[in-house]
């Protein structure tokens, strides 16, 4: 479930109401998302809108981690998770202390997923080249997991240096917490394979969701990582109606019942969890998302 994050409806308040009701539903984790920024003139189209805009609930984003830190304060059992954080606008010893506190502030709840974003904006923003990024997160992954797992750790790559030394505390879950990443491209899915636990992407149609999953397996025969232990998580909006569209329908677009057939679809396909995003409807309210986490709760 994605946590009020993001427009009017992201308050305190209401991060606390939602994360305490999913927890009482059984559902398994909360999450967030990044975005520095809302560009008054971007670079580049927004690629998920037809017409390339932003979505106005860009405009008023909470800060994931801060966000995160308030729900695990206010939680006792359930996961808390990042879909995604662009790591690159953030450097690794910082983004390494943040998360090892997170990890054992929540006792041991963090799920990591890790993406390279598309804002050419927020990259100027953060003063990172764009270009070259897939060979900044491959060596921002290698630094952070050995500022992670080494005693005395010392790094030295192209774009990361860190001195040989003490770093704690270390995360609480061993040897650290689970790392998803995000995106399309080739190297994606080596790279989730090979610096990665798994894939951290969104819900497709059925054929499409099929051939996304057999690459990832293709991907980790050829790397010899064993394809069951990745986790697979796929962020969806859905579109709860009181009757059913009928005829071909799209994926997680229906009533309650013909939701819950569908995630059990993606189940068997091989997804491994699905963040239901209610984030970018204007007129969502907490009361309205705990009705719909009421009809779509786990059996």
């Amino acid at each position: 479930m994605a946590l009020p994050q993001l427009g009017n409806w992201a308050t305190p308040e209401n991060i606390i109401a939602i994360s305490q009701k999913a927890e009482e539903l059984g559902y398994n984790s909360v999450w967030v998302q990044e975005r520095l920024l809302f560009p008054l003139n971007p670079k580049k189209p927004y690629p998920v809108t037809p017409d390339g805009s932003l979505p106005e609930g860009y405009k008023y984003v909470l800060d994931p981690i801060i966000s995160l830190s308030y729900a695990a304060a206010n939680t006792k059992n359930i996961r808390i998770g990042t879909s995604i954080i662009n790591v690159v606008y953030h450097t690794p010893a910082v983004l390494a202390k943040q998360l090892a506190t997170l990890d054992h502030i929540s006792g041991g709840r963090l799920d990591f997923g890790v993406g390279l974003g598309w804002s050419e904006d927020e990259y100027e923003a953060t003063n990172v080249e764009f270009k070259n990024r897939g060979d900044r997160i491959d060596e921002f992954l290698k630094c952070l997991i050995i500022l992670w797992t080494e005693e005395e750790p010392e790094f030295n790559g192209t774009y990361y240096k860190v001195p040989r030394s003490i770093v704690n505390p270390k995360p609480l879950q061993k040897p650290y917490p689970v790392i998803t990443i995000g995106g399309f491209s080739p190297r994606t899915f080596v790279r989730a394979v090979t610096l990665g636990n798994g894939y951290n992407g969104i819900t497709l149609p059925f054929d499409e969701m099929e051939g996304v999953i057999d690459t990832l397996r293709k991907s980790a025969d050829s790397h010899n990582r064993d394809f069951s232990k990745l986790q697979i998580v796929c962020r969806s909006v859905p579109a709860i109606m009181d009757e059913s569209p009928g005829g071909e329908r799209t994926p997680l677009a229906g009533t309650p019942d013909e939701i819950k057939e569908d995630i059990l679809r993606y189940d068997e396909l091989g997804v491994s969890e699905i963040i239901f995003e209610f984030n970018f409807d204007p007129e969502m309210t907490v009361e309205r998302m705990s009705d719909y986490m009421e009809m779509l709760a786990p059996s």
